[in-house]
């Protein structure tokens, strides 16, 4: 019975060519510095076991481990000299992954700029840097007019101007003429009252 689900897709792998390069050399460092301290100790080891030969009055035997010792203790400074290009190679090739992750992004960047450009040319923006450098200059003489205050000519030059203004946006609209007031006196526009006489009471 196949599975249900089916089989997931593995995602693609992260890890490219220069990382494990990168671990491979750092593998490759660490068992050299695991060599390091095993000869090391051995070194230590075969110290003491030439002062004991030399005790026991084997001198030539002594002299042969000393030799040996020697030539191990120059492979050990190759060793070193092996572990620094190790380590060399590897913060090479990082920060040439580095290098690389900047130059993707500076692409990045100047693909957005070019986007940017074609939208809006360099005499759009110089256009309305001006426009804007104007309306500020503007905006700052009217700032310093109205800080320092107008004379009474300037008020009465403003109102007549504004009036003059006024006059030519609103069309002139003729007046219709007002009704004329009646010429005849109140008392007779108003209807008489009629008083209705009582009749005469009969005497009792």
């Amino acid at each position: 019975m196949g599975n249900l689900f089916g089989q997931r897709k593995k995602a693609p792998s992260r890890v490219t060519e220069q990382d494990m390069a990168v671990l491979q050399l750092k593998q490759q460092r660490d068992k050299l510095r695991q060599y390091q301290k095993r000869i090391g100790l051995q070194l230590e080891k075969e110290r003491d076991v030439a002062r004991q030969l030399l005790k026991n009055g084997q001198k030539s035997k002594a002299l042969l481990l000393l030799k040996k010792k020697r030539y191990q203790e120059q492979l050990l400074e190759k060793t070193d000299a092996q572990i620094t290009n190790l380590e060399n190679m590897v913060q090479d090739i990082e920060f040439a992954q580095i290098e690389i992750k900047v130059m993707e992004g500076l692409k990045v960047g100047n693909d957005s700029l070019k986007k940017m450009h074609e939208v809006m040319s360099i005499e759009d923006v110089e256009r309305i840097m001006d426009e804007t450098e104007e309306g500020i200059a503007y905006q700052k003489e009217i700032d310093k007019l109205l800080a320092g205050g107008l004379s009474d000519e300037d008020e009465d030059a403003v109102l007549a101007e504004l009036e003059q203004i006024t006059q030519d946006a609103l069309p002139d609209v003729p007046m219709e003429p007002l009704p004329e007031l009646p010429t005849t006196p109140l008392e007779d526009l108003v209807e008489p009252t009629h008083t209705r006489e009582r009749p005469a009471l009969a005497a009792s």
